[in-house]
């Protein structure tokens, strides 16, 4: 069975820092592309930061840029965002994807992405 796994979302103070992880089973990853989203309460789910397989190639929405870090471990099947400089507005929960295609390009639409996590909940405080 296809898994993507989060960990990491917890409550933290604005300004603050969190590592979230994204563990693969199932299949290997390590030769897709793969991606952060979030969903606030009512709101669509939106792009936050995309990798390419091997992690040459990473992009940011906008409003992460500069704050927030996507990488990746093919050894270790998993996939981090580092958040720094955190902020009320990061609210979400938060959800990995993988996408299917093998060595394909990251995407910023979420219909590019095949496999998801069940996510994990950030909550930033001010």
């Amino acid at each position: 069975q296809v898994q993507l796994v989060e960990s990491g979302g917890g409550l933290v103070q604005a300004g603050g820092s969190l590592r979230l992880s994204c563990a693969g089973s199932g299949r290997t990853f390590s030769t897709n592309a793969m991606a952060w989203f979030r969903q606030a309460p009512g709101k669509e789910r939106e792009f936050v930061a995309a990798i390419n397989w091997n992690g040459g190639s990473t992009y940011y929405a906008d409003s992460v840029e500069g704050r927030f870090t996507i990488s990746r471990n093919n050894a270790k099947s998993t996939v981090y965002l580092q958040m720094n400089s955190l902020k009320p507005e990061d609210t979400a929960i938060y959800y990995c994807a993988a996408n299917g295609e093998i060595l394909g390009p990251p995407h910023q639409l979420k219909g590019n992405y095949d496999y998801w996590g069940q996510g994990t909940q950030v909550t930033v405080s001010s």
